[in-house]
């Protein structure tokens, strides 16, 4: 008898794709979407896709789109995210689940954002690793958000020179998206996107989406400082690549330009790292170490163990295991 989706095993991480090898976004819409053993399939009226589930890190799931319990579940075992968007993938619905079973990053996350001086230290490297030409040590976040400022607006202009494309300014209308301009349009469909790809890094390194460096009071802060980081490099360029070729569906085009540069430039793998190194400071010595071999780029050495470890904090700020009687009578 054959094996139903239902009864095969949860992959371990020695077989999961590393998040940095994966295809950085796929975009569906009016389409339904099942499972066939451990893929994915996409159906509509042009016929049926595969998709190999362990080879995505998000999925954007548009308007049209039906999704079943099966599938979902070989989404979650796989650690693909899943992000339930609007039309054109510019509006943010929903979010799926972590990969990660270690607390370190969110605990360093936590410890970085609670005190305000690390939480600028954090904000400049941000700025840094944005403008590495520009030094921001010492800057005040005004300062900070002024240069950005300045700065997208002299990226904008000379991609506008480069491609020949019309720039007038940036404009947006969350409520229509339709009523920008051509150029404007690819600017928010790129933005929407690195969105996306920023949210499952974050929530596959098991980091809090909310707590943000520069952007604050918004339940994706921390999704929205970390896809800034790319904008200027990856999204602007696509988007006026795909506006130099005229209106017609610039939103789509603008998504696969930077599909394509996303690729090229290993954006995965250089996301996991700038998380990782922006909190490396602030993680305290055996903090979730026990499940690091979980975290979103797998297994960190070829005995890393598979299984959930849950540790307790005792009174000098060690741990002790979890799972076991530690009351005085089992104490011997």
């Amino acid at each position: 008898m054959a094996t139903t989706p239902a009864r095969r095993p949860v992959s371990s991480p020695r077989e999961l794709t590393r998040i940095g090898d994966r295809v950085s976004f796929l975009y569906l819409e009016r389409c339904t979407i099942h499972r066939e053993d451990n893929a994915i399939t996409a159906t509509d009226e042009s016929g049926v896709r595969y998709i190999p589930s362990a080879t995505i890190g998000v999925l954007l799931l548009g308007p049209g789109t039906r999704v079943t319990h099966q599938a979902m579940s070989v989404l979650g075992e796989s650690g693909a995210g899943v992000v339930w968007v609007g039309e054109q993938g510019v509006r943010y619905y929903a979010g799926g689940r972590a990969l990660t079973r270690s607390a370190g990053l969110v605990e360093a996350q936590a410890t970085a954002w609670a005190n305000r001086r690390h939480r600028l230290d954090v904000a400049r490297e941000m700025y840094r690793l944005r403008f590495p030409d520009a030094d921001p040590a010492g800057m005040t976040r005004r300062e900070l958000l002024g240069g950005e400022g300045t700065r997208v607006k002299e990226v904008y202009r000379a991609e506008a020179a480069r491609t020949g494309v019309r720039w007038v300014r940036r404009t947006y209308d969350p409520g229509d998206f339709a009523a920008g301009d051509a150029p404007n349009q690819a600017v928010t469909a790129a933005a929407q996107c690195l969105y996306g790809v920023a949210h499952s890094v974050v929530v596959a390194l098991g980091c809090s989406p909310s707590l943000g460096f520069v952007h604050s009071g918004h339940e994706r802060s921390f999704v929205l400082d970390v896809a800034d980081l790319y904008k200027v490099e990856f999204g602007i360029p696509a988007a006026f690549d795909a506006a130099a070729e005229g209106p017609e569906d610039v939103a789509g085009r603008t998504r696969r330009a930077l599909r394509e540069r996303i690729r090229a430039g290993r954006l995965l793998e250089r996301v996991v790292a700038d998380v990782r190194g922006l909190l490396a400071p602030y993680r305290q010595a055996g903090a979730g170490e026990a499940g690091e071999a979980r975290e979103a780029d797998g297994p960190d050495g070829p005995d890393a163990p598979e299984e959930d470890v849950v540790l307790l904090h005792d009174d000098h700020d060690g741990m002790l295991v979890g799972g076991r009687n530690h009351g005085a009578e089992a104490v011997r």
